[in-house]
């Protein structure tokens, strides 16, 4: 048995599970609580990592002395910041552990409702639908049937309108750290500008990545989008946004 197959057994029991309460819906509604389940799982992570990012932002003096003294001499700065890291116990990748051990499920959805056989048999899911949707079409798929306010193009809308709401949120929360900036005294580290000025939009790039991928993959996206926004509001409040552009 491939992990495919494996992968589709699990979805499909879950599914199985929840089919009293939600019926044809029991798939779609199995794949939300899959990516709950798996936030939850690599939440402690993400814990860690926003105490490991308030490590190095109390670092940030120290920092911007190195930068500095070993102005002329990258490969010198280099080496002393990482040191530094290593001397107060941070390390400077805890932060892309969460996102990293996320992308397997994703692409694990994304390669199950885009295929239309798994392990050599004919893929059971791609049946399954989200109202009118199939959770293994795209969003141009609702497009020809039917149009945007088609039966399938409401699933998208209210996807773009759920999406749109949590950009809405993050964008406001952190254009509200960034007028807040110059009161934390921190300084800026080179670069982080131009990232700050952008940060605020990129929570919008996800209604992008919803067109474009398999309904049952944007359910996952849209799910640890959602997620995400609660998490960092939690974990990060107190931080400058200097220390949250470090944290997307």
């Amino acid at each position: 048995m491939s992990v495919f197959s494996g992968f589709a057994d699990v979805v499909d029991q879950l599914a199985d599970a929840l089919h009293p309460l939600f019926q044809g819906a029991s798939v779609a509604v199995a794949i939300i609580l899959f990516t709950m389940a798996v936030r939850l799982a690599v939440h402690p992570l993400s814990r860690a990592a926003a105490r490991g990012q308030k490590a190095r932002t109390k670092l940030a003096p120290q920092l911007a002395d190195l930068r500095k003294k070993h102005a002329k001499n990258p490969e010198k700065l280099q080496k002393a910041m990482l040191e530094l890291h290593k001397q107060e116990g941070v390390s400077p990748l805890s932060g892309c552990l969460p996102s990293l051990l996320q992308l397997p499920a994703f692409f694990l959805m994304y390669h199950l409702f885009s295929n239309q056989e798994i392990g050599g048999e004919a893929n059971p899911l791609l049946g399954h639908t989200l109202g009118a949707a199939p959770l293994g079409g795209r969003f141009h798929d609702a497009l020809a049937d039917g149009g945007l306010f088609g039966a399938a193009g409401l699933v998208y809308v209210a996807l773009f309108v759920l999406v749109a709401a949590v950009a809405t949120f993050n964008y406001r929360r952190t254009k509200q750290q960034m007028a807040t900036a110059p009161a934390t005294g921190a300084e800026t580290p080179p670069g982080m500008g131009a990232m700050l000025k952008f940060m605020p939009l990129m929570s919008f790039l996800t209604l992008f990545t919803v067109a474009v991928v398999p309904l049952a993959a944007a359910l996952y996206v849209v799910t640890s989008t959602t997620w995400s926004a609660a998490e960092r509001y939690f974990l990060y409040r107190d931080m400058p946004p200097t220390a949250l552009a470090a944290a997307v």
